[in-house]
């Protein structure tokens, strides 16, 4: 529907959203409400490019006016500043009458901090693990795969993420079907690389430092996968002189005490005649025409162990943490 505007510049407009709600001091549900405006508008109407963020700014009025504090609903000179005075006064209260009849003036939606906020008081979770679950929540705001994501999906798949990346203990909150198990296995593989403004914001003592909490979890699974993918050496106990040429080619015997006469260097020079005497003339006959003998292959020590497979292998945080059930 859209000819314009492109998914790759959706998180530049969510980024500017989340820095003017936090700006302005706006209640969670606001960021979520007004990203539900923008997306039910743009599902409706063509949108220019070069009118994005003034729908963003637009959805972001009414959703404050909706469900926030008057004296914290932005003016329309706060967000043109913030717009670096791209657009007219005058076109802040167009878009947003636009997207109200657009919307047919229905504003309210239950958010997914809504139902997050009603899941950790009825499973009595901390207050870290609810932090957590919201920035998950934030994150998959970038993401055009949770676009259409049913807000109470989202929030129990941010919670049992959030349980999991905190090392707390599994809640038995009923069965899993596929699309939400689906919807937190996809959520999961967005974690790699959040935004950074998002992760600044969640940064702060009043988020309990959460980004940073998510993003050492992450390098362990990367070190893990690491790991596993490249094992190891295993240790090898060193070879002892004797059994040190078991895979050299094989010389001819050094029986010098049993022949009588005084060994040679390896490789033995052949003997003349003249150097075999008396009595030993037949064993040393008898010796020289025996072909050479190979060493006997010594039994390998005792190394069975050293070659045992490692028994971690990466298979990604929520098959770890049994979250697909």
């Amino acid at each position: 529907m859209q000819r314009e505007i492109q998914w790759f510049m959706r998180p530049y407009l969510i980024d500017f959203l989340i820095e003017a709600h936090a700006a302005f001091a706006l209640l969670p549900e606001t960021l979520f409400l007004t990203v539900n405006l923008l997306d039910r508008y743009c599902s409706k109407r063509v949108v220019y490019k070069q009118h994005y963020q003034l729908v963003g700014c637009a959805a972001l009025l009414i959703a404050a006016k909706y469900g926030d504090k008057k004296d914290r609903v932005p003016q329309i000179h706060e967000l043109n500043n913030m717009c670096c005075g791209l657009y007219d006064a005058g076109m802040f209260t167009q878009m947003e009458m636009h997207v109200l009849n657009t919307l047919d003036w229905t504003i309210g939606h239950p958010t997914v901090d809504l139902f997050a906020q009603l899941m950790v008081t009825d499973e009595g979770d901390d207050q870290e693990v609810e932090h957590m679950a919201a920035y998950l929540c934030e994150i998959a705001l970038y993401y055009r795969d949770f676009v259409s994501t049913k807000p109470s999906m989202m929030a129990r798949s941010s919670l049992a993420l959030a349980r999991a990346i905190l090392a707390r203990p599994e809640v038995n909150d009923g069965e899993w079907d596929h699309t939400e198990n689906m919807t937190l296995l996809t959520l999961s593989h967005h974690l790699h690389q959040p935004s950074a403004t998002l992760a600044r914001k969640y940064s702060t003592p009043n988020y309990s430092r959460v980004s940073q909490k998510l993003a050492e979890f992450m390098a362990e699974q990367a070190d893990l996968a690491r790991r596993a993918a490249n094992p190891t050496t295993p240790h090898t106990e060193p070879i002892n002189k004797h059994t040190s040429n078991i895979y050299s080619t094989p010389q001819k015997g050094h029986s010098a005490a049993t022949m009588g006469f005084d060994g040679y260097l390896t490789p033995p020079i052949t003997p003349d005649g003249n150097s075999l005497m008396g009595n030993n003339h037949n064993m040393a006959k008898d010796c020289y025409g025996l072909p050479p003998r190979c060493p006997v292959t010594p039994t390998p020590h005792h190394h069975a162990s050293a070659y045992g497979q490692q028994q971690h292998q990466y298979n990604g945080f929520v098959n770890q943490h049994g979250m697909n059930q």
